[in-house]
């Protein structure tokens, strides 16, 4: 057993991001493992552009609104405390209502993400769902 030493706060790419993001790695796993944990915190309005995960991704509100979007132009809305999975290979994207900062912790297994094109501001205001 080892405690896990923690890296420096960490910018989110602006290839990859709408807005100001930033995360921490909370855990990224060795050969064999594949478990990935970020702490992710979004700036009001900021989102990720749109992106698959090829063993799937799950979400855990800790602060905030999540706002999380599929191409069928479905936006959900999730709270604290709320866990959203995102199945293998769903294009998805995710991020901070526009009046107020969100964080949650994103876990997902290895480093097949396919990154896409950012979202739009109109995909983004499409009503949401609970």
């Amino acid at each position: 057993m080892e405690f896990v030493k923690q890296q420096a706060t960490t910018k989110a790419p602006a290839d990859w991001f709408t807005g100001d993001v930033w995360f921490d790695v909370i855990f990224a796993g060795q050969e064999p493992s594949r478990m990935r944990a970020n702490m992710v915190r979004f700036s009001p309005g900021a989102r990720t552009n749109w992106h698959i995960h090829a063993l799937g991704q799950a979400l855990h509100v800790v602060s905030g609104i999540a706002l999380i979007g599929t191409r069928d132009g479905t936006v959900f809305e999730a709270h604290p405390g709320e866990t959203v999975a995102c199945p293998p290979n769903e294009e998805h994207w995710h991020g901070a209502t526009p009046g107020r900062f969100m964080e949650h912790i994103a876990l997902w297994e290895g480093d097949e993400t396919t990154w896409n094109e950012p979202v739009t501001d109109e995909q983004y205001n499409r009503p949401r769902s609970r």
